[in-house]
């Protein structure tokens, strides 16, 4: 290694570069999977709480129904027990009082009857959206999978990926000195992933700052690896 000039050196952290770039982005990509599948989980979960919520008051709905049907079945018993007194009454008073007894208990009843009416209507109503929901969730499990199989295979994909990538990667590193190698995957760890960039129009192609003329100078000598004076990253001339 030591017979390999630092020209070379730079060319070959170059292309070390370029494979890491990728290997960056697809890491992230990749790392970033599970997040997006379990954002799909909650999301479809939350589509099976508005079902689970029309259940449940349809659920409630009946029980009201049922103590209604009792309450009515109780009045209607009441009526013909009141009904059944009337002819043992001895006074006039007596028996006009029981009457309104009786019709006051046949309203009673009506209001019940009502009420019951409108129970069964609403159920009605909350059946249609049960079924509209069922259907919509149907759908939605369909969407729900589809996506999530499509975020899995791309995460096999990046899985292929990577490994070529770091089949290349291993064939350039033997090329790079360790100790230069250690100081660029050090840049690489602390700056996202970017160690390497190259000069343009006299600016850091990592921060975009400018590069005085003098360092420019000092980076076309190959005599030491210039690195940048604001973002740290080695900095380069694109050939």
């Amino acid at each position: 290694m030591a017979n390999i000039d630092l020209k070379t050196q730079i060319i070959s952290l170059v292309k070390l570069q370029k494979l890491d770039s990728e290997i960056y982005v697809l890491g992230n990509e990749r790392a970033a999977a599970p997040q997006e599948i379990k954002a799909l989980e909650v999301a479809f979960e939350l589509k099976k709480q508005d079902l689970v919520t029309l259940e449940k008051k349809s659920l409630d709905l009946q029980i009201q129904r049922k103590e209604k049907e009792l309450q009515l079945a109780t009045n209607a018993e009441g009526v013909k027990k009141l009904t059944g007194q009337l002819f043992s009454l001895k006074t006039n008073k007596e028996f006009q009082l029981m009457q309104q007894q009786i019709a006051d208990a046949k309203a009673d009843g009506e209001v019940i009857e009502e009420k019951i009416l409108i129970s069964f209507e609403e159920s009605d109503v909350i059946k249609a959206q049960i079924d509209l929901e069922n259907s919509k969730l149907k759908d939605g499990e369909k969407i729900f999978l589809q996506q999530k199989k499509m975020i899995e295979s791309r995460s096999e994909e990046i899985g292929g990926r990577l490994n070529q990538l770091d089949a290349q990667r291993k064939q350039i590193i033997p090329e790079i000195d360790p100790k230069m190698l250690q100081e660029y995957e050090r840049i690489l760890h602390s700056r996202d992933g970017l160690a390497m960039v190259a000069v343009k129009d006299n600016s850091c192609g990592g921060c975009h700052m400018l590069v005085p003329p003098q360092v420019i100078n000092l980076i076309k000598m190959y005599e030491h690896i210039i690195t940048c004076e604001v973002c740290n990253r080695i900095l380069y001339i694109q050939e």
